[in-house]
């Protein structure tokens, strides 16, 4: 009488080493196996980080430029004109860095107004990111949607609380996009046109920065 073979009950252990037991014999390549050629190209981060023609543009614009600016903070009022500002461009890798402040003996109150740009080429679109330490508005970043051309680019502010001109906080919220236009190497205008949140949905240019390379 032939008795049934007992068979030993599978715990987690003897699972995993037979598990890795016919892994071994069965995806370990034979001696001599060389890697896919693919495995000697540059790696996507670097290929995504390399200067481009994007990066060449904005390299255009470092240097030391004048810049005169318009401010009209309501669609109703009065703008005004504030000369005397100079900005500061330098390449910091592929990121083009400005800082705006007043020129020297020019009398204006002193204020810093830093800002990055720079175009990703895994999301297609710039990026751009600003700071004034004139307004209590916080860090600004703006995006594009494509590409647009060497001459003209637009952003879309994230939404702000702009706290208004008066003596009490206002916290009205405000859409802005970004419009960078170049005329030539040495004339450039960033404007914002805003949108209140007040109902009346009135777009107007907000803020225009009119800058003039310094020779």
């Amino acid at each position: 009488m032939v008795r049934p073979q007992k068979y030993r009950a599978l715990t987690p252990l003897r699972i995993m080493l037979a598990s890795a037991a016919f892994l071994s014999t069965t995806f370990i390549p034979a001696s001599g196996y060389t890697q896919d050629s693919s495995a000697s190209a540059p790696m996507a981060a670097e290929r995504m980080n390399a200067p481009d023609h994007e990066t060449e543009v904005l390299r255009k614009d470092a240097g030391t430029w004048d810049v005169v600016m318009t401010f009209q903070p309501a669609a109703d009022a009065k703008a005004s004109v504030i000369k005397g500002i100079v900005a500061e461009r330098r390449m910091v890798g592929r990121y083009l860095q400005e800082t705006m402040r007043p020129a020297e003996n020019s009398g204006a109150p002193d204020f810093r107004r830093i800002a990055y740009l720079t175009y990703s080429r895994v999301e297609g679109r710039w990026q751009y990111v600003s700071l004034d330490t004139r307004f209590p508005v916080g860090i600004m970043p703006a995006f594009s949607f494509d590409k647009g051309t060497d001459d003209k680019v637009t952003f879309e502010f994230a939404p702000l609380g702009f706290v208004g001109m008066g003596s009490e906080v206002e916290g009205r919220m405000i859409r802005s996009n970004f419009v960078i236009t170049r005329d030539g190497d040495d004339h450039e205008l960033m404007q914002q046109y805003w949108v209140a949140s007040d109902g009346s949905g009135r777009e107007w240019l907000a803020v225009q920065y009119d800058c003039k390379r310094r020779r």
